[in-house]
């Protein structure tokens, strides 16, 4: 089978397996990359039956070497082949089992930078607009991906019994989020001016609210402010979970809380800082 049929099946499989769209266009992208550095390889349409781990093998060391692709991208672009070949010997589409032969790569993940409480309502207040004002204190107080927080439909935010019911979370898992005092205070005043749409977070234009948007307001504060740290969307997510580390959260909470589906995840959390370095000294 052509390589790019074979690749055309995969997707269906994981699109039957009901893996989410944003699963499914990653591993797509960077199964594509494979068979068009493949075909200039061989000069030619690849078939599936004549790929071997050492073709595999050279690619991630192209990544590596020419391309200089840093861990943590070779990582992800290894796990997309060895899950494509894990499929393919299944189904019996390639001569050798070349999934068991890719190794993982290293990669030791950097500490997230995130923002504290005071750094992250002193920057929203200097978004100048209204709705993303309210969308980036939702974050921060919630730690909800951003795709997440735009899919909140009204139904979705339960104010007065303080739930927010995430459905489309990554992997699609729902999960329900407290709302705690201070984000309540702030939504049920939203409520008192937010326009009339099915969608919790929308402008009377659009009738809801785009990551696009979101992102580029942020940039333009952040630029204004001339901000050392890179201050993004994600960034309140990160503050909320390392606020909730700093004080003593377990973590097991808090990957709950985060949706996470492992708690290797959630660990590249549990940073310090130099304070509560040098609190745990003063105890000794």
């Amino acid at each position: 089978m052509i390589l790019e049929k074979a690749l055309e099946s995969y997707k269906l499989n994981m699109e039957q397996q009901e893996k989410s769209p944003r699963t499914v266009s990653g591993y797509m992208q960077d199964l594509s990359f494979f068979r068009k550095w493949l075909e200039e390889e061989w000069n030619g349409p690849v078939y599936l039956e004549d790929i071997e781990f050492k073709d595999v093998d050279k690619f991630v060391r192209y990544l590596k070497e020419e391309r200089d692709y840093k861990p943590a991208s070779r990582k992800r672009m290894s796990v997309a082949l060895k899950m494509f070949f894990k499929y393919a010997w299944k189904k019996k589409l390639c001569a050798e089992d070349i999934a068991s032969q890719i190794e993982g790569v290293k990669c030791i993940p950097n500490e997230r930078d995130y923002l504290t409480e005071e750094e992250a309502l002193a920057f929203i207040k200097e978004i100048g607009h209204p709705l993303v004002e309210i969308f980036t204190t939702t974050l921060f107080y919630t730690g909800m991906r951003i795709s997440e927080a735009l899919s909140l439909t009204l139904d979705d935010v339960d104010i007065n019994g303080g739930w927010i019911h995430v459905r489309e979370g990554k992997g699609r898992k729902s999960r329900k989020i407290p709302i705690c005092k201070k984000l309540e205070i702030k939504l049920t005043d939203y409520m008192e001016w937010r326009v009339h749409s099915n969608k919790f977070f929308a402008t009377e234009k659009t009738g809801g609210l785009s990551a696009g948007r979101v992102q580029a307001i942020i940039r333009e504060t952040r630029i204004r402010l001339g901000c050392k740290k890179q201050v993004t969307a994600h960034m309140f997510r990160h503050s909320f979970a390392s606020q909730l580390v700093k004080n003593d959260v377990n973590i097991v909470s808090l990957s709950k809380l985060l949706g996470h589906s492992n708690l290797k995840t959630t660990s590249i959390y549990t940073h310090v800082s130099k304070e509560q370095l040098v609190d745990a000294i003063n105890m000794l």
